[in-house]
């Protein structure tokens, strides 16, 4: 029998080439950091990016913000989504890939006691096997291979720590880090595309050619989730009766109150001062709550303040919305007022003085603007194919409007361009768009040469990152 020649899936190769351990993919970002495995349709744990910190400790996850004597509300990325604590980010992300995502991992018998004899010394049995099993508590990762997203300006210096501490402090197989942007257009199916990414700290627009980011075309600004909480705060102040924020957990109970009366409740009170980052991340709550089911964007005809506009949105019916505290009123016109900044900076609420609020936007930072200069920044022969091709991902793009008024800006601007949008329907894949794009990506085949192996890790150091992930 002759022997057959071995195909190019069996041949021993240098690179990185094992799919019996499902990939996993993290994707962190300023509000929320999303994780989960390779080739499944969600991400199994997001957690906030903020963290809590009492004690000395620091302690992650939603459930453990709660008030407590000096529980401090941190955060360990910056508001350009940059990671700024690599320890603090170290041990988020290991508590979700290792401790959440994996299941519990068995003692080394040298650790657990049980092995202990009478006289107190520890039987050694099978020391080698001990031995393994201490090692595989010191790398959590060595079977997982890990594809991890960085925003698109992220500094050579934080990408070559990334695959530092995969490598040495997780011992990670291999490892790939790919740009939120790209992934976003791989989970709309999309290898050239104009891609908006309006996420919490930051809306980005990035033009993708072939499966890369055109350096040039990048901008982005801070008209996010983030300014628009600012806006809402500056609304709230300058609003007739003045809506003061109370968050939930102050709240012991309440009474049902007409609009626009002052609130009947009977509020908490602690032995012990809160600090002011965990009554500001309790606020933030509040806030979303509040863009989530009332802020609406201006689809037009025109901008917000045009002649004739304000008054017909007072004509359209308003939403109303109850804080905690149970004090509630009817938001009408000034639902879409509070948007509007974020297309055109003249309509924005001023912040209010020696608050600490989201300073105001200049005209180049609009989204409209942010399109313009992306576009801008590539060859002109390629900007009809990208307009062609516009993905919106992010979770505040998933405000009722946002698109309409996108595309009728888009189409002002490019009147002789076809325009066409994509947007996932569903809200988890919007808010995870870039997640959802990695783990299709790591769970490809034809993927698996790609990976950066700790072979070639071991043989050229963290800088391998730089030339590998482009």
């Amino acid at each position: 029998m002759s022997q057959q020649p071995l195909s190019s899936s069996v041949q021993p190769t240098d690179v990185y080439g094992g799919d019996e351990v499902s990939a996993l993919v993290l994707d962190p970002g300023y509000c929320n950091t999303r994780a989960g495995f390779a080739g499944e349709e969600m991400p199994r744990q997001v957690i906030p990016s903020f963290y809590g910190h009492v004690d000395g400790r620091d302690l992650f996850g939603d459930e453990v913000i709660m008030p407590r004597a000096g529980f401090e509300v941190r955060n360990y990325m910056n508001r350009d989504s940059v990671v700024e604590d690599w320890d603090a980010a170290t041990r988020i992300w290991e508590h979700m890939l290792v401790q959440r995502l994996q299941s519990p991992r068995t003692t080394p018998p040298s650790k657990n006691g049980l092995n202990v004899g009478e006289d107190g010394d520890v039987q050694m049995e099978d020391s080698g096997a001990d031995q393994d099993a201490a090692d595989a508590l010191e790398r959590p990762l060595a079977e997982n291979p890990l594809l991890m997203t960085e925003a698109p300006w992220n500094s050579a210096k934080a990408r070559e720590k990334a695959i530092e501490v995969s490598m040495e402090s997780w011992g990670c197989p291999a490892f790939w880090l790919s740009k939120t942007p790209v992934l976003a257009a791989f989970a709309a199916g999309k290898a050239t595309a104009l891609v908006i990414d309006v996420g919490g700290a930051n809306t980005s627009v990035a033009a993708i050619h072939d499966g890369m980011v055109l350096k040039r075309s990048v901008q982005r600004s801070p008209a996010a989730g983030i300014w628009l909480s600012g806006q809402i705060r500056s609304m709230w102040k300058s609003n007739d009766p003045k809506v003061d924020i109370v968050p939930t957990f102050m709240v012991e109970n309440k009474k049902p109150v007409e609009a626009g009366a002052p609130a009947d409740a009977r509020l908490r009170t602690f032995p012990f001062p809160v600090t002011d980052t965990f009554r500001a991340f309790e606020e933030e709550r509040v806030i979303t709550e509040f863009k989530e089911s009332v802020v609406e964007v201006w689809r037009g005809p025109g901008r917000y303040l045009a002649p004739g506009n304000e008054d017909y949105a007072k004509s359209q019916p308003g939403r109303v919305f109850e804080m905690p505290d149970g004090c509630n009123q009817m938001w009408r016109e000034q639902r879409y007022r509070v948007s509007e900044g974020m297309w055109d900076e003249t309509a924005a609420y001023p912040p209010a003085a020696g608050t600490g609020e989201e300073p105001a936007l200049s005209k180049a930072q609009t989204i409209p603007a942010l399109v313009k200069a992306a576009l801008d920044g590539v060859d002109v022969d390629l900007r009809p194919n990208l307009l062609a091709n516009v993905i919106v991902t992010g979770s505040t793009s998933l405000l009722n409007g946002f698109n309409d008024r996108l595309n009728a800006e888009l189409t002002a601007m490019y009147p002789g361009l076809r325009i066409r949008i994509h947007a996932a329907g569903l809200t988890s894949e919007r808010r995870f768009g870039s997640w959802i794009g990695g783990s299709i990506l790591a769970s490809l085949g034809t993927f698996h040469q790609m990976w950066i192996s700790r072979k070639e890790y071991e043989e050229n150091g963290a800088g391998i990152v730089e030339k590998r992930c482009k």
